[in-house]
């Protein structure tokens, strides 16, 4: 086969061997070559396993097949769910039915922090009940929070849709939240036509509600994309990558005023005397709720060995 022309894209989905990629406004499917699966090649891609998300290069051949030859070096990327490049991360959550749990969520903030992912939160179910300060938590810490009243009035509602949908523009997007928030919901509302699309792909391959599945990028008609990802149908721990308890003050934004003014270097910010970011919670710049979760999960990591960071390395 002669090469017609190298093109750069990214990969929508993988399924069984195969890789639909966009480039140059067309949609291919491709298969992967060796020196994606280790052997040989540029250090960049060998041995990488290709994710949706990934921008990369692609081979198409005059007799119309494709082959994808390369992968570019990533921003960043999960394994849980597999999804690479993703801009922000929306984190769903009802202010009632399931009621909201702040450690559930500041586990999802840490991790987008981690991996240079914006977290935005979006809180639902306004009309049935009040947030009791649960946003203010949020804002404080230097967070954008929205809230998703669809009984404020047709003028509102549209508000608040078109403030993600802005953040969503010319972006990739990932949603997180707990079945009952009120995801499918804010989709719907957001964009009918990605609804139906999801809802269509969900039919056709038999997807149940506890099949696993890999992520895919759907185009959104307002510019963006969103990952579907099923990975974060759930808030339980099994989907979160861990953060290491040298990063995890890092995923804090609120201790960065802080924590150079601590006393020791090495501060866990957890115990310690002279520890500017507990003098910053006692006087209450910093939420204490938000530091109890910080605390929790640094307790969650804190024993970890080195052997088992460099078992949990990714794809």
């Amino acid at each position: 086969m002669d090469k017609t022309r190298q093109l750069e894209g990214i990969i929508l989905k993988g399924i069984g061997g195969f890789y639909y990629v966009e480039a140059a406004g067309q949609r291919y499917e491709c298969r992967g070559r060796g020196t994606l699966r280790g052997r040989g090649g540029k250090a960049a891609s060998a041995g990488i396993t290709p994710l949706a998300g990934d921008r990369c290069v692609i081979s198409v051949y005059e007799n119309g097949l494709a082959s994808l030859d390369r992968i570019l070096e990533r921003r960043n990327y999960l394994t849980r769910p597999p999804v690479a490049n993703l801009d922000n991360l929306f984190i769903v959550v009802s202010v009632c039915d399931p009621p909201p749990n702040p450690l559930t969520a500041d586990r999802f903030i840490s991790l987008a922090e981690y991996k240079g992912i914006e977290p935005i939160l979006v809180l639902t179910k306004l009309d049935r009940a009040s947030d009791e300060g649960f946003g203010d938590i949020y804002r404080q810490a230097g967070f954008t929070v929205i809230e998703a009243d669809y009984t404020a009035g047709d003028e509102k509602r549209e508000a608040f849709l078109e403030e993600i949908r802005a953040l969503m523009r010319n972006r990739v997007s990932a949603f997180a939240g707990n079945t009952g928030v009120g995801k499918s919901t804010l989709l719907n509302a957001l964009c009918p036509e990605l609804a139906r699309e999801t809802g269509e792909t969900s039919r056709k391959l038999g997807r149940g509600r506890h099949t696993t599945r890999e992520t895919e990028l759907f185009t959104l008609p307002f510019g963006g994309r969103i990952a579907d990802t099923p990975g974060f149908s759930s808030f339980d721990s099994e989907f979160a990558e861990v953060v290491y308890k040298e990063d995890l003050p890092d995923t804090f934004r609120e201790f960065a005023a802080y924590a150079e003014d601590c006393r020791f270097t090495g501060c866990s910010h957890t115990c310690e005397k002279g520890c500017a970011v507990l003098a910053a919670v006692a006087r209450g710049e910093i939420s204490p709720i938000r530091h109890a979760d910080y605390v929790t999960l640094y307790n969650e990591v804190k024993d970890i060995k080195e052997w088992e960071k460099k078992k949990a390395r990714h794809p």
